[in-house]
């Protein structure tokens, strides 16, 4: 592994903000485009930052590979996660990074933090769509579970939910 897993820093906030903006963008996963309302989310990792853990991958020279939100359940930033679970979001790698293997290793990281936490399970939200993060997440034992399933957009189709028994 040529890069280090830890928190993020807040002047790469705007940087990673951008690396997920553009992975969420160029790969399809915004059903309006630059217009989407999420977009501003993705970019506001000041906000993440304040109310989640934020875990950034960061090569031997410093460059910011990508990045993920981890929250316990219960808490505001957690969109599924219950009291007793675990949840991570926004995950993105950047373009030119990509097959360096730091996607897996922030999912390890919110594994590992998860279980530090002594949180039964690990849970997240993904489209149908996101294929290589699936890969992931299918290697490291996440199942679908098709029950919690949900729509933040009633007009588009559901984010599914994977879950990971800890």
């Amino acid at each position: 592994m040529d890069f280090t897993i830890r928190a993020v820093r807040p002047e790469e906030h705007e940087e990673l903000g951008e690396i997920t903006a553009r992975a969420y963008l160029d790969d399809g996963h915004l059903d309006f485009g630059e217009d989407d309302g999420y977009l501003h989310v993705l970019r506001d990792v000041a906000r993440r930052a304040a109310e989640a853990e934020v875990l950034v991958a960061v090569d031997g020279d410093g460059t910011l590979l990508g990045g993920v939100a981890f929250t316990p359940g219960g808490r505001e930033y957690a969109d599924i996660a219950v009291e007793g679970e675990a949840e991570f979001r926004m995950l993105a790698v950047a373009h030119a990074a990509r097959g360096r293997g730091a996607g897996e290793a922030l999912v390890r990281a919110c594994v590992a933090r998860a279980r530090e936490l002594g949180s039964a399970r690990l849970v997240l939200s993904t489209q149908s769509g996101m294929a290589r993060a699936h890969r992931i997440y299918q290697r490291l034992g996440f199942v679908r579970r098709p029950e919690r399933d949900w729509k933040p957009v009633p007009e588009l189709e559901p984010l599914l939910v994977l879950a990971l028994e800890l």
